[in-house]
């Protein structure tokens, strides 16, 4: 009996390996849930859905997009980094976690221990766009008009740490400059209000911003990248514009809680960068306003780690407050 009990435990050691192989070959065999922190519409929603379309057809398998806005992005970011590590819970995110790390101590979980950078995705400058009523034709105009009515003439963000906020504040740190931050639960409802001249400016997310200025909607000041946007190479750059040293993209990805296995993780990160390199991915990109920058998990990961570096520095010596 005792020979008996040691050999199915030896059987099991044996064929334990094999089950587990059979199990996780098979990831994915249920559908997964990617959280987006910010509202339909926004730049990140957009990319985020683009990408989830085409990672269901590459794995077979439906990823379901699933938007919890709030806290900049936080609370989707906190769900992902306590859900089990299994890849079946996934975050988009951008570069407003990387900004709420830096800033605040007192996020509900640890950006740079519960959560593992996956694959980076786009990496694209913000537009600076002003209503058509508007009487500032440039950049110039524009800080002569802040430094004619300082705190008066207002800049909306989708939400308090986000991209596009410290875009913002960035300006306004960078040209001695104030305004009033109105933060909205989502891009889109910033560019409404922002056509409609009830905000004076907004450093909108290129998916958001390019089209209403392709369409008449908004006028185009700046994009904030190093070089021009090639969507729209006429618009000069916020450095052309006389803004020395500012510089500024919005980057997206993905992210898996810690203790996601590593296999899973390969899987992922392989089949979206195979992704980002077909032609139609690219087209599909480029009319969206997006600029493509497939990174994988280690230059991710080192882009992530340095960002928030260079926040926590930008942030002090700004003495930018995101309460």
């Amino acid at each position: 009996m005792m020979k008996k009990s040691i050999k199915n435990i030896v059987l099991g050691f044996l064929v334990l390996p094999l089950v587990l192989g059979a199990a996780f070959a098979a990831y994915p065999d249920k559908p997964i849930k990617m959280l987006v922190g910010y509202a339909p519409g926004s730049s990140t929603d957009i990319v985020g859905r683009m990408v989830a379309n085409e990672l269901s057809i590459a794995l077979k398998q439906s990823v379901i997009v699933e938007n919890r806005g709030g806290a900049a992005g936080s609370l989707a970011a906190d769900a992902v980094a306590k859900s089990v590590p299994d890849g079946y819970t996934v975050l988009f995110a951008q570069n407003g976690l990387a900004i709420n790390v830096a800033a605040n101590p007192r996020l509900p979980f640890n950006g740079q221990k519960d959560l593992l950078p996956v694959v980076g995705v786009a990496a694209t400058p913000h537009i600076l766009i002003v209503s058509n009523g508007s009487k500032a034709k440039n950049v110039a105009e524009l800080i002569a008009m802040l430094k004619a009515d300082p705190g008066k003439l207002s800049f909306g963000s989708s939400g308090i740490g986000n991209s596009d906020h410290m875009a913002g504040e960035l300006f306004l740190a960078t040209t001695a400059t104030q305004a009033i931050h109105i933060p909205y639960k989502g891009g889109s409802p910033a560019a409404t209000d922002l056509v409609g001249g009830q905000i004076d400016f907004y450093f909108a997310g290129m998916p958001v911003g390019l089209p209403l200025y392709k369409g008449d909607k908004v006028r185009a000041l700046a994009v904030t990248g190093k070089n021009r946007f090639s969507g729209a190479p006429e618009v000069v750059t916020m450095q052309e514009a006389g803004v020395k040293g500012y510089e500024m993209a919005l980057w997206q990805g993905m992210f898996v809680p810690a203790g996601t296995p590593p296999a899973i993780m390969s899987t992922l990160s392989s089949t979206i960068l195979k992704i980002l390199d077909t032609p139609e991915m690219k087209e599909r990109f480029v009319k969206a306003g997006v600029q493509i920058a497939p990174m994988n998990t280690q230059q991710f990961t080192d882009l992530y780690n340095s960002d928030i570096a260079r926040w926590k520095v930008v942030i002090e010596k700004a003495k930018i407050k995101l309460d």
